[in-house]
């Protein structure tokens, strides 16, 4: 087992100060590296979590640390009132890199999302009579402000912090008729993740976006790719809207744009970029030392045969865990790129989540969005040495939870 430095090992684990939020456990993380987390115990674990998808390059990138540490020698927040050079940089290699023309700068991607429907909703007051009307989908996730909570179909979430926002209405993911139900005069647009992460990582079918940008073009709505966990090259493409072949009007970013620090984005087509001097803002949206490290981990994900490796890889892990689903007589498997799920035969996946994470000598970091699904979010630099060891474990774990 590793061991660290006495002032590593020997840190404050007072944790009653702290804000009750969720359970967690009483493991105090103090390094990562790549696919490796380590606690203050020395005891280290294998991460498919990565900070919900947000790791893209994994822990401690010399990209992210470079980025991080020669903007902060030369000027860290201007102010939002000003341009700054790694805000362009950014910029520019999104919009060169997708047929957006437009972006904006949040810290998160629920921040991003609501910018989104600001932006839909102004659209609909300068070109749609005042119409605000955004169709959902049944069991999607948009964020945590009140009104993505709104927009988002997760289960529960209408019961909580009534009144709700008005102005959205929710289709069923996948069923084009289930939408077109939904459209009337005070619609402007359709909102939905390419992939389904809270779901049970559920991709969208090409024919299912394809079908929506038909819709949103027959009617003069808008297609609004919620890309926080999709984009970024966690489909193995830079963006999930590309796999179908189709072109949003409006996506948002977050999570692996930003490698692991507060970073997102709210991009548009030229013609729907209608805001107003004071419509949106934010104190620390768009600062250079976090647009410096979203430039650097484009610019890495952009290089010749990355997204490659990730398809490939992706690949890998899809086969192996078919392997399983063969020889433990599960459900399937499913997803894209390297945003996957396994589908068991019984409600036990919590259960492996927390085996997993007790095994020794190191433990394994799984995601149990469902209690019959376990989400994979590895970094998009994982080795395939790394998915054996995944496939290993849960091989082990389901033969213990079917004997």
């Amino acid at each position: 087992m590793t061991t660290y430095p006495e002032e590593t090992q020997n840190i404050d684990t007072d944790t009653n100060s702290l804000m009750y939020i969720v359970d967690r456990p009483d493991n105090i993380f103090v390094r990562g590296d790549g696919m490796w987390l380590y606690d203050n115990k020395g005891k280290k674990y294998l991460d498919y979590l990565q900070g919900w998808a947000v790791n893209c390059l994994g822990h401690s990138h010399p990209a992210i640390i470079e980025a991080l540490t020669k903007q902060a020698n030369l000027l860290i927040n201007p102010s939002p009132a000003f341009y700054n050079e790694p805000m362009i940089k950014l910029s520019k290699i999104l919009t060169d890199n997708s047929h957006f023309d437009k972006v904006f700068f949040t810290n998160t991607g629920a921040e991003a999302n609501e910018g989104a429907i600001k932006l839909a909703r102004k659209w609909g007051q300068k070109n749609k009579k005042g119409a605000f009307e955004i169709i959902t989908f049944i069991d999607s996730f948009h964020g945590r402000t009140l009104a993505t909570m709104s927009a988002s179909g997760k289960a529960g979430f209408d019961k909580i912090f009534p009144p709700k926002v008005e102005g959205f209405v929710k289709a069923e993911f996948n069923n084009l008729d289930s939408v077109k139900l939904l459209i009337n005069d005070n619609t402007i647009g359709i909102m939905l993740e390419p992939i389904q992460g809270e779901a049970g990582v559920i991709p969208a079918s090409k024919e299912f976006m394809q079908g929506l940008e038909l819709l949103c073009r027959e009617h003069n709505i808008l297609l609004i790719c919620d890309e926080v966990q999709s984009g970024c090259g966690r489909s193995g493409h830079l963006f999930a809207y590309q796999i179908s072949g189709i072109k949003p009007h409006i996506m948002t970013l977050g999570k692996g744009i930003g490698g692991g620090v507060p970073l997102a984005a709210l991009l548009s087509i030229e013609e729907i970029s209608c805001f107003e001097a004071g419509d949106q803002g934010g104190t620390y949206n768009g600062n250079p030392l976090m647009t410096n490290v979203g430039f650097a981990v484009l610019e890495t994900i952009l290089q010749d045969g990355f997204l490659t490796q990730v398809q490939q890889k992706a690949q890998y892990l899809s086969d192996e865990l078919k392997v399983l689903v063969k020889e433990f007589n599960l459900v399937g498997e499913r997803g894209e790129g390297l945003l996957r799920a396994l589908l068991l035969d019984g409600d036990y996946a919590k259960n492996i989540v927390i085996q997993a994470k007790n095994m020794t000598p190191y433990g394994v970091l799984l995601n149990a969005p469902r209690p019959n699904v376990l989400r994979f979010m590895p970094s998009l630099t994982v080795s395939y040495e790394e998915l054996d060891l995944l496939i290993i474990t849960l091989r082990e774990l389901i033969t213990a939870q079917k004997n």
